[in-house]
């Protein structure tokens, strides 16, 4: 028993390693193809090799590693998985091919996507079938009543054994007990199966045996064969001498599957000639499955068949089984009922997603897979067709592939910027009557690029900034936007250059990285710089990153921060804060002038720009208030009436200048004017002038030449003769000499009558006193003995007229 045990186990052995073989070679001969096709022996232990997957694939190890390659099943169950080491197809788990596929040679079928680049592959697998399950019936004993008056010959059916196993494993032949009277026949049914039906083979005897108890035994093919058994048990019954017998041998029938429970599917119909009791006919079911017990029903008077739960197409299509017919007396007819069940559209398409690529890069192009779907329907024939379509707007289109798998593509180029996701419907649609269909929303988020350079809301600026503002005071702040995300999309800005060069430029203002706002770097003076301009730079994070330029030209407003400056009259040196004041200039005006003589012009200017620069003059202080007037704008001094002989001779003029700031700011000049209708007459007042001006320093001049007298009085008679004698030799007019012709203002012949016509041109004149070794040409002649005492202060006016300094206007043609 145990060598032959031994055998059995090498003999299965053996046919594993050629079914093992076939299909592996079955899986080669399929990827030439375009599909992959393997075989394993069901029952085999978890991580058994199925084929190398990989290598008929073509793919690479380093992508099985990453998880780019996985297995999509239908069922929730996975009964296969992907080595990631070495890329071979093994069992997840152990096989049991009757539990999986029932009646079907090739059920497993996968898909094998790869991500890199999105793909799918389908995968077949053939479970090879193992003889693992005997023969097997369904009850433990079979119960028959045989008149004793049945003829030799007649035949009666038994329930036929059931084998879960395929093919050659499958249920062969039967095999009955040896009994004289019995022999077994096989009878084939329409669908191929072996019916084992009992022969009489001579006339019963109840008197003799009333009972048989035989064993039928069924066996299958397998090697080793497995086999099962059932008791036949024989009632031999009182005669009856006419069996039923059905109107047909077989019934057909064609019913949709939504056919309502309780419906009739069929009628069936035995008659039986005898009387009484042993005429009345009973139907029932012969030996069936107790799952078709539970799917019909059939009364047992008049025959009719019904529904008794909910049919499925996609379950079932055809149910053959027997009826029995049988009459008081225990005689039987038997019939076979043949249902086929229509295909209803009941069944909406299933889309399974087995994949998304979401988000996908804004760059990516034309026909880039981003998913892949499963749809399925249940239904048949042209319920079982489905169409797919993508409702929504979207630059997406879908395209079918094989075994029902679609691949959604985009159908253009992507734009973050106008659509940062898309969101689209897939519609599966079946061809049934009505057509049935089912939906899914399908989210594709679209990340970004940088393709966006940042954009200024304006390509030139214009700031305007007061002088002298404070340093890291705001100038303008700029803004660029990028219409990219995140990094590709944050704005960074700096100074790119300016008017004068980057160098130039840059010191005067700065710019905040993050704000685009520029700041002056220190004060801003608009008599130095009125404007400049900068360029300004956007860039954004990207790599590489894109940038964009303005222009923001700053212009600098002005300040009423610079007082006027006269420039005539001119200021001496001496009006330097802490020194004593230099002698104003003068004017000679002949009493003889009329309203409007051209006096003099007060020139000024101020360094500041517009209203702050326009400067206007008024009198604010004369000697005679109603005899001069000054023009508002043009600083010209008139006289205001014809001058008479009871003004005074010397006449002293305030003249303020004044801008028109806010507030303003205002500058004094003043002009001497000696009324005289000559030089000669002018000198005596110029005079008392100049002694007036010098009085300290005559003062002390006087003790130091009389310190010096009583020391070397010889010294001074020496000098004294000396330059007596040179001015002897100078000659008349010694004064007038000294003086100059330029240091005098007349009007000549050719003054214009009209004073008012407008400004005469003037140059001004130094004269400066001559040095020591001139003395003798300013020296003086002795005055007359004839000349009065106050002719003594005359002496002292022309010695400071010679020597002193004047500045005096004169009267160019």
């Amino acid at each position: 028993g145990e060598a032959r045990v031994a055998v059995d186990s090498r003999r299965g052995w053996g046919r594993r390693q050629r079914a093992l073989l076939w299909g592996v070679l079955l899986a080669v001969w399929e990827a030439a193809w375009g599909q992959l096709r393997y075989s394993v022996p069901e029952e085999m232990p978890k991580g058994s090799f199925v084929g190398d997957l990989a290598k008929d694939l073509g793919l690479q190890l380093p992508a099985l590693q990453d998880g780019g390659v996985r297995i999509v099943s239908e069922g929730r169950t996975q009964y296969f998985v992907l080595h990631g080491k070495t890329g071979h197809l093994v069992t997840a788990e152990r096989i049991d091919r009757e539990q999986l596929c029932g009646s079907v040679q090739q059920c497993v079928l996968f898909e094998v996507l790869v991500h890199s680049p999105l793909n799918v592959f389908h995968v077949e697998v053939a479970i090879v079938d193992v003889n693992d399950n005997s023969p097997t019936f369904s009850k433990a004993a079979l119960d028959l009543e045989i008149g004793e008056l049945i003829p030799p010959g007649a035949r009666f059916p038994l329930e036929m054994a059931r084998d879960a196993d395929v093919g050659s494993n499958s249920l062969l032949t039967y095999q009955l007990t040896s009994n004289p009277s019995f022999t077994l026949a096989m009878k084939e049914n329409p669908g191929g199966k072996k019916q084992p039906e009992l022969v009489l083979e001579k006339a019963l005897d109840r008197e003799k045996q009333s009972s048989f108890e035989l064993v039928l035994m069924a066996v299958d093919g397998g090697d080793p064969a497995r086999s099962g058994t059932v008791q036949v048990r024989i009632n031999v019954t009182d005669a009856n001498d006419n069996s039923p017998v059905f109107s047909k041998r077989i019934y057909e029938a064609r019913v949709a599957e939504n056919l309502p429970v309780g419906s009739l599917v069929l009628q069936v119909l035995a008659t039986d000639a005898d009387a009484g009791s042993n005429g009345k006919v009973s139907y029932s079911f012969g030996n069936i499955p107790e799952d078709f017990r539970v799917l019909f029903a059939v009364d047992s008077e008049s025959g009719e068949l019904r529904t008794a739960s909910p049919l499925n197409f996609e379950e079932k299509h055809k149910y053959i089984f027997g009826l029995e017919a049988r009459d008081g007396g225990g005689l039987t007819d038997h019939c076979e009922v043949e249902i086929d069940i229509t295909d209803e559209n009941d069944n909406a398409p299933e889309i399974t997603i087995l994949s998304l690529s979401s988000p996908v890069p804004e760059d990516a192009p034309t026909g880039t897979v981003v998913a892949v779907l499963k749809v399925r329907d249940r239904d048949s024939g042209e319920n079982g067709q489905v169409s797919c379509e993508l409702s929504g707007e979207a630059p997406l289109s879908i395209v079918a592939s094989s075994g029902g798998s679609y691949k959604v593509v985009t159908a253009s180029a992507l734009d973050r910027e106008q659509a940062s996701e898309h969101r689209v419907t897939v519609v599966a649609r079946d061809r049934g009557r009505p057509a049935l269909w089912s939906s899914t929303e399908l989210v594709l988020e679209v990340s970004d690029v940088n393709d966006n350079a940042p954009v200024f809301e304006e390509a030139a600026y214009s700031a305007y900034v007061a002088e002298n503002n404070a340093a890291g005071a705001l100038v303008l702040r700029v803004q660029a936007r990028d219409a990219d995300a995140g990094a590709n999309g944050r704005v960074s800005y700096w100074l790119a250059g300016g008017s004068a060069g980057a160098a130039g430029a840059a010191p005067l203002v700065s710019v905040e990285a993050r704000s685009g706002a520029l700041y002056a770097q220190r004060s801003l003076d608009y008599e130095q710089c009125r404007e400049f301009a900068v360029e300004v730079r956007a860039q954004d994070g990207g790599s590489p990153a894109r940038s964009s330029t303005a222009t923001v030209r700053v212009f600098v407003l002005d300040r009423n921060d610079n007082a006027p400056r006269v420039l005539w009259p001119a200021a001496g040196p001496g009006e330097a804060p802490g020194a004593a004041s230099a002698p104003a200039p003068f004017e000679v005006v002949p009493r003889s002038a009329e309203a409007g003589y051209l006096v003099a012009k007060v020139v000024a200017v101020d360094a500041d720009a517009g209203r702050n620069a326009w400067l206007s003059y008024e009198l604010v202080q004369a000697t005679e208030p109603a005899l001069f007037r000054v023009g508002l704008h043009s600083g010209e001094v008139r006289t205001a009436r014809a001058v008479s002989e009871r003004d005074a001779a010397k006449q002293r003029l305030v003249a303020v200048v004044k801008d028109h700031g806010q507030p303003a700011l205002s500058a004094t000049a003043t002009l001497h004017v000696v009324l005289a209708e000559s030089l000669q007459e002018a000198l005596p007042e110029l005079s008392e002038r100049a002694a007036g001006a010098d009085a300290p320093a005559a003062e002390l001049q006087f003790y130091l030449v009389l310190a010096l007298a009583l020391l070397s009085a010889l010294f001074l008679l020496s000098v004294a003769l000396a330059v007596l004698a040179r001015l002897r030799r100078a000659g008349p007019p010694a004064v007038l000499r000294c003086l100059g012709a330029q240091r005098f203002s007349v009007a000549g012949a050719a003054f214009p009558a009209d004073f008012c016509e407008g400004t005469l041109p003037y140059s001004y004149n130094l004269c400066v006193a001559a040095p020591a070794r001139a003395v003798p040409e300013a020296a003086w002649p002795p005055p007359p003995l004839f000349l009065r005492h106050d002719s003594y202060k005359n002496w002292n006016w022309w010695r400071s007229l010679c020597f002193g300094t004047y500045a005096v206007k004169t009267v160019m043609p």
